[in-house]
């Protein structure tokens, strides 16, 4: 029993990773589900057709190298955070359709509870901004607006949880209603410093307690399943962005990683103590581990990969990803364009979910090549203003090496420009699956397949360093030109 099965369920699809007993991927399987947009910022998921990709991708990692149950000490879980789901306590139907993340239904009744005042209190006790982005509120929606949803969660007849409590729920056909430390922070309702459900946020919001799982370790006993023809231990949960942070083995405090999906997410390690953002960062659980949590400031952009597909999808000056490097490569130097990519609003530092994107610096002269500068520049510029702020709150960052992983991470050029405009290097590893890897990690070391931290951490193999190149006051004139845009798109002055 040396493979360790990795789930990661992800916004757009299930995938199933098998890892051998030297932590290296040997079968995956992935397969896409539909996205639902019912009304205008509205984005859902039918939970009951994710559950049906789960069993398939794993069967067919497993029969793509031969391995059976027998083979496998245990079973990872990551996945998208944030996203609510209630079902059923006796049958596992959901009751609706999941509220996925991006989903902004709720926005109107955050901005009331933060005009009554309620939102210091909410960040001080779980590090998070009242915003509809987290699960709290989309739980309240669904009580409120599901028939007979509220009477039934106080009669003790539904269950809430994260895709990782609902995954474990039916793969442990009911016997298991749990999550993680990692999940549970960012619904909103968890209390970081006392390691609880917070009492007083779920009165706040009607919210009745005994929907709630119980939370773990990201590493522990999560229960059993037979879906892959034996008995086999699920042993390891981490939401999709910490599992990514101990792929990437950022144990020490200090350490930072950045992943380059559809958004982008930068996790900073606080350590033991969580720190209280000035600057409307989040703070958050990294991991936890027997029973003690570490501790991690993120910062979240939600457009960075998805401007590359606009530049695909909506523009049609692109034909793949690939292009764009090419494409930026033949850009004017002599022009400075600047594209805000508020397409969604704006995350981390600014929190503007009304703002939306724009173009500064256009000239006749303009085409699909600047845009695709601008493009990949506007990733490297995000994550600067998320550096900037966690150096505002730690009191300085001393010597930064940030590590990347994500599909835009492959970019060499996006990946260069990101070091000329932090000054600091950027690690790219060899193995790029870091956020299956940390779900892998957690199960087999939990298994006694894997090694510890400190051997973990030695395994981490780098695959590039970019060294910034950029002269200074070339780097604060565009990052000035950069700060200028983005005070132009915002709404909130």
């Amino acid at each position: 029993m040396t493979h360790i099965l990795a789930i990661d369920q992800g916004t757009t699809s299930s995938r199933a990773i098998l890892f051998d007993g030297s932590m290296r991927i040997v079968a995956s399987a992935q397969q896409e589900f539909t996205q639902f947009f019912p009304n205008s910022g509205w984005v859902e998921h039918d939970a009951e057709e994710i559950w049906s990709t789960v069993e398939p991708t794993c069967r067919t990692a497993m029969s793509d190298h031969d391995v059976t149950a027998a083979d496998i000490a245990g079973i990872g879980i990551t996945n998208q955070r944030e996203t609510t789901l209630i079902w059923d306590r006796r049958t596992g139907d959901p009751i609706h359709h999941a509220i996925v993340w991006q989903d902004r239904r709720t926005a109107a009744f955050c901005r009331d509870l933060i005009a009554e005042g309620h939102e210091p209190m909410v960040t001080a006790r779980t590090g998070l901004l009242l915003d509809p982005y987290f699960s709290a509120t989309k739980l309240r929606w669904l009580l409120d607006n599901v028939d007979g949803a509220r009477a039934r969660a106080e009669a003790g007849d539904l269950l809430f949880g994260t895709m990782d409590s609902y995954l474990i729920w039916k793969m442990t056909e009911g016997r298991s209603h749990v999550t993680d430390a990692t999940n549970a922070a960012r619904t909103m309702l968890y209390n970081i410093h006392d390691g609880c459900w917070d009492e007083e946020i779920c009165g706040l919001l009607d919210i009745p307690m005994g929907l709630l799982p119980e939370v773990r370790d990201c590493a522990a006993d999560f229960g059993t399943t037979n879906i892959l023809g034996g008995s086999t231990p699920i042993l390891g949960v981490a939401g999709d962005q910490q599992a990514a942070t101990v792929g990437q083995a950022c144990f020490g405090k200090g350490m930072l990683k950045s992943t380059y999906g559809t958004g982008c997410f930068a996790l900073l390690n606080t350590g033991d103590t969580p720190v209280t953002s000035g600057n409307r960062l989040l703070g958050t659980i990294a991991y936890q581990l027997e029973g003690k949590p570490t501790y991690a400031l993120e910062g979240s952009i939600f457009i960075a990969g998805a401007v590359v597909q606009w530049l695909r999808d909506g523009l049609g000056i692109i034909g793949s990803a690939a292009e764009t490097q090419a494409l930026a490569e033949q850009a004017d130097p002599t022009q400075s364009l600047y594209l805000v990519p508020a397409f969604t609003g704006l995350g981390a530092p600014h929190w503007d979910a009304d703002a939306r994107g724009a173009i500064y610096g256009l000239t006749r002269g303009s085409g699909p090549a600047e845009f695709a500068r601008a493009a990949l520049e506007s990733v490297g510029y995000q994550t600067r203003d998320l550096l900037e702020a966690m150096t505002s709150d730690m009191g300085g960052l001393g010597e930064t090496v940030l590590r990347v992983d994500g599909g835009m991470s492959a970019s060499d050029w996006a990946m260069q420009f990101l070091s000329d405009i932090l000054g600091a290097p950027v690690d790219r590893p060899k193995v790029t699956e870091t956020t299956a890897l940390g779900a892998a990690w957690l199960a087999g070391m939990r298994a006694g397949v894997y090694p510890d931290q400190d051997g973990f951490a030695d395994t981490w193999a780098l695959q590039r360093r970019f060294e910034a190149e950029m002269p200074a006051e070339e780097r604060d004139r565009r990052y000035a030109g950069w700060t200028d845009a983005v005070g132009r798109t915002l709404t909130r002055q």
